[in-house]
């Protein structure tokens, strides 16, 4: 059975590594998500778009609770309450990078 892991990121310049270290543990048959929580993150280019698309064509999810993040880097929309109600069924919580 795959674990599920979830990456939580507070800090704008390790918001896109915190992205390819879930689509890493995606590529190695777990469960990944990552959350870009409370900062607003610059626009994604071609390539980190690219790895967005494929944490979500392996079951994952890159959430976030700014809406700038969601309107021009097309992340999933979650509350902070919904992004907890989520961290329930994780198995490996992943705070990363300083606050």
């Amino acid at each position: 059975m795959s674990k599920k892991a979830f990456f939580m990121t507070r800090n704008a310049d390790y918001s896109v590594d915190a992205m390819r270290s879930t689509l890493g543990l995606a590529v190695e048959n777990m469960y990944s998500f990552n959350a870009v929580v409370d900062i607003e993150i610059p626009e994604l280019d071609e390539h980190n778009k690219e790895n967005l698309d494929w944490i979500r064509d392996m079951e994952g999810e890159v959430y976030s609770n700014v809406d700038a993040n969601v309107e021009k880097n097309g992340m999933t929309k979650a509350s902070l309450e919904e992004i907890g109600q989520k961290l329930r069924d994780i198995e490996i919580i992943v705070p990363y990078g300083p606050i």
